[in-house]
C-alpha cells in the first residue's frame, strides 16, 4: 500500500477512497447513533445478524469491514467472507458458497463468530433470499451475517425479521468538509475554499463521491477550485442555475429560457438540471410561500423526467410554470 509519504506518483497506486478507508469503527465519520452501536458490539463481541441500510458512499462496507476487523483481529482473513452484487448470488451461491463457509471449522477468539458480508443484499433474487434465512437459521451457532443495502424494504421480512437493522443516512457538509481536509493536507493539494465547497456540493452527502471528485479534479488540473471541479464532475455550475431561477423571480422570462438553452446545448441531462435546479431552489432567499410553490413544480417535472418525458420544452413549461406562480403571488 502506498504510504503518504512516498513520492507523487506512487499516491496514485491506490484511490484515495481506499486508502483512507478508515479501518476503526471509531474513525468513521458521521451517523454518530449507528456508529456508536457498532462501537458497543465491537467493544462487547456480542455481534447480532446485521442489516446496514441507506444511500451509497456513507459508510456501510467500510463500517462492517472495520467492525469484523476488530472482532476478529488476525483471524479476519479465514473468519469473513464477502460477497458483493457483481459476484453471481442467486440460490445456487447461498447452497454451495455461504453453506459451505458456514460448515468450515475454524478456531476463533472465544466469543467470536465468522461473518458473511453481503454487499448490495437488495439486489440478491428472491429465491437466493429464501435460501439465505434458513442457512442464518441452521448456522446461528457459529455464523453471522452482516447485510448492507440500499433500501431495506427490498430485503425478505423473514430476514428482516432475524436482524438488527442499523440505518445510515447522508453525511452533512461539515463531516464531508473535515474528511476532506485531512486528505488535502495529507497528499498536499493546493485548493482555494471555493473549491471544497463545489466538491460537498457535488457530492450531496457522500463520501466516496466526495473523495473521488477531489482525487479527479487534483490529477487532472492539479488545483482544487470551483471551475475545475464542474468541469470534472460535468455538472451543471451553480451559479448559472442560479441566475435562472434570479431570471424567472424578476420577471426576465426569455433570459432564463436563454440560460436553460445554454444548458441543454452543452449537453446536460435534464435530469442534471432538474437536480441542480431543486437544491438552489431549496437554498435560494425567497418568500417561504413562492419556495414551496417552486418545490412542487420542480417535483412534477422531475417525475416527468423519470418518466421518460426529458425535451427542451418539458424544461421551458417549468420555467414558465415558475413564472406564473411569481405573477400569481405578486398579484395576490
Amino acid at each position: 500500500m502506498a504510504s503518504s509519504s512516498s513520492s507523487a506518483g506512487s499516491s496514485y497506486d491506490i484511490p484515495w477512497v481506499e486508502k483512507y478507508r478508515p479501518s476503526k469503527v471509531a474513525d468513521i465519520v458521521g451517523n454518530e447513533d449507528a456508529v456508536s452501536r457498532l462501537q458497543v458490539i465491537a467493544t462487547q463481541g456480542n455481534l447480532p445478524n446485521l442489516i446496514l441500510s441507506g444511500p451509497p458512499g456513507i459508510g456501510k462496507t467500510t463500517s462492517i469491514l472495520a467492525l469484523a476487523h476488530e472482532l476478529l483481529g488476525p483471524s479476519y482473513k479465514d473468519g469473513v467472507l464477502e460477497l458483493n452484487a457483481s459476484d453471481e448470488r442467486g440460490i445456487d451461491v447461498v447452497r454451495n458458497k455461504i453453506k459451505m463457509f458456514a460448515q468450515m471449522k475454524l478456531t476463533l477468539p472465544p466469543g467470536r463468530h465468522k461473518i458473511v458480508i453481503l454487499d448490495e443484499a437488495d439486489s440478491m433474487t428472491s429465491g437466493a433470499q429464501q435460501a439465505l434465512r434458513r442457512t442464518m437459521e441452521i448456522y446461528s451457532q457459529t455464523t453471522r451475517f452482516a447485510l448492507a443495502c440500499n433500501t431495506s424494504s427490498k430485503v425478505i421480512e423473514p430476514i428482516q425479521s432475524r436482524c438488527a437493522l442499523v440505518r445510515f443516512s447522508r453525511l452533512s457538509d461539515q463531516e464531508i468538509l473535515g474528511r476532506l481536509m485531512v486528505v488535502v493536507e495529507a497528499e498536499k493539494v493546493p485548493y482555494v475554499p471555493e473549491g471544497l465547497e463545489a466538491i460537498i456540493f457535488t457530492a450531496d452527502g457522500d463520501m466516496r463521491q466526495a473523495l473521488n471528485n477531489l482525487q479527479a479534479t487534483y490529477s487532472g488540473f492539479r488545483f482544487v477550485n470551483q471551475e475545475n471541479v464542474f468541469k470534472v464532475c460535468d455538472q451543471p455550475h451553480p451559479l448559472h442555475v442560479k441566475n435562472m431561477v434570479r431570471q424567472v423571480l424578476e420577471g426576465k422570462f426569455d433570459d432564463a429560457c436563454s440560460g436553460l438553452k445554454q444548458l441543454y446545448d452543452l449537453g446536460y441531462s435534464p435530469t442534471d438540471i432538474i437536480t441542480t435546479l431543486f437544491r438552489i431552489i431549496k437554498n435560494y432567499d425567497m418568500a417561504e410561500y413562492l419556495k414551496l410553490e417552486f418545490m412542487k413544480e420542480t417535483g412534477f417535472a422531475h417525475m416527468r423526467i423519470c418518466d421518460g418525458v426529458g425535451s427542451y420544452l418539458q424544461m421551458c413549461g417549468l420555467l414558465a410554470k415558475l413564472a406564473l406562480v411569481r405573477d400569481t403571488a405578486k398579484a395576490v
